[in-house]
């Protein structure tokens, strides 16, 4: 794991300067500015934070000897765990939370990683222990390297780490995580590229346990389904982009932007629609060759997608759509709303007037912004007022201002651009 291939070293005065003013220097990685930013808003001490211990050792071997990540720890340490021993770092798998639940490398440098509370039954998400490889490829669903002094607190930074999430294989869900933390070298493409392969190599071994276990359940034959095709699954993404990407048997697709309109709306409406509501869905003017104009469309759009994917009478989509809009919807209703705002890269096509998109554009825009102002949690109101379309709203500045703690560097900040937007925009929102 030691190699001479590496990145840029981190600034070492860029946090310091980031707490003092709460404006994060533009030389910073956009991905440890944003946790940066959550860290501070969540109110971890940079200078003498710690990651809090959550479980003693006798709840900690009963929760995780029930963990389905106990079926894969014997593999990822075969294939992690000793070449980590060998290069002087050590092996964590932690859980969906953060918990780390195995923490495995050479004696002495699990007694240096004792200082700073990298140890079994420590707590090591953002919100617990500010920047960090496994906390940060939590949040953002993704493996992570974090260099030494990218860490938000100051006893972290002599270590760099490397983390990637592991997934159920059948619904996807965050099981956990696998970290190597050490020294410089481990902020290196090989590295990352070593445990991101033991994440999928982790997913791939509970994909085939639960193969055997489900040919092991006996079923009546009276209860044996026929057999049927699955539903062809169409993966649609069209938050913030002004034309939709969509991903359909393995192959991806961008369309037009009228293109995108209709599949948006004939996502939104699953038991079908006629041409003539089409129509009116997806073109501002109501008149009477437009309906003409959106079967030209369709009949070009089927031909991208397929005619058993897209059928007519009424126009419908057949294969299982998984669209992100719909994603951040779900995750809200489910009161999930980190995984929301995670999921919000942008207002649904942005450019579109198109009245059917328009109307769930600024449904689910307004229902998360609701959602974010009555949650109470700084950090999700700084993700919202650091992006596009939430830096010009006084409301959510002045509620972020309010909650974030007296020490933050980042509420003086808040205050300053609430006053700001007051006087330019002459006085907030009143919801």
């Amino acid at each position: 794991m030691r190699h001479s291939s590496r990145g840029p070293d981190p600034e070492p005065g860029a946090l310091p300067r980031f707490l003092a003013t709460g404006s994060v220097p533009s030389y910073v990685r956009t991905v440890v500015a944003a946790s940066w930013l959550r860290s501070a808003a969540a109110g971890v001490d940079a200078e003498a934070g710690l990651a809090p211990l959550r479980s003693d050792p006798r709840q900690l071997a009963d929760y995780r000897a029930e963990h389905r990540l106990a079926l894969v720890f014997p593999l990822l340490y075969d294939v992690l765990g000793r070449a980590a021993e060998d290069c002087d770092c050590v092996m964590a798998v932690g859980d969906a939370s953060g918990q780390l639940l195995w923490v495995c490398g050479s004696p002495g440098v699990l007694r240096r990683v004792e200082a700073i509370n990298f140890v079994e039954g420590a707590g090591w998400d953002e919100r617990d222990a500010g920047t960090n490889a496994p906390g940060t490829a939590l949040r953002l669903d993704a493996a992570v390297q974090i260099r030494s002094a990218e860490h938000f607190t100051r006893a972290v930074q002599p270590w760099s780490c490397t983390a990637a999430p592991i997934h159920d294989p059948v619904d996807r869900a965050i099981l956990g995580i696998v970290d190597i933390t050490g020294g410089d070298d481990v902020a290196s493409p090989q590295t990352l590229a070593m445990v991101r392969a033991a994440a999928r190599m982790a997913e791939a071994e509970l994909a085939r346990i639960a193969a055997v276990e489900a040919g092991r359940r006996p079923r009546a034959a009276s209860l044996v389904p026929s057999p049927r095709r699955r539903p062809t699954l169409l993966r649609v993404q069209a938050l913030g982009r002004l034309e939709a990407e969509v991903q359909l048997r393995g192959r991806p697709l961008r369309l037009s932007r009228r293109h995108s309109e209709l599949l948006t709306v004939l996502a939104e409406r699953p038991e079908g629609v006629s041409g003539d509501e089409l129509a009116v869905e997806v073109y501002p003017d109501d008149l009477p060759a437009v309906t003409s104009t959106v079967r030209a469309e369709l009949v070009r759009l089927r031909a991208l997608l397929g005619t058993e994917v897209l059928q007519s009478r009424p126009y419908r989509l057949t294969a299982e759509v998984q669209a992100d809009w719909q994603g951040v919807a779900a995750h809200l209703a489910a009161g999930r709303l980190r995984e929301a705002v995670a999921g919000y890269v942008g207002p649904l096509l942005p450019k579109s007037d198109s009245p059917g998109v328009v109307d769930r554009r600024d449904r689910l825009h307004a229902e998360l912004r609701a959602a974010i102002l009555a949650s109470g949690q700084a950090e999700l109101m700084v993700d919202w007022t650091r992006s596009r379309w939430g830096a010009d709203d006084a409301v959510m500045w002045q509620r972020e201002a309010a909650v974030l703690p007296v020490s933050s560097p980042l509420r003086a900040l808040a205050r300053a651009e609430a006053d700001r937007l007051e006087r330019e925009l002459g006085g907030g929102d009143p919801r």
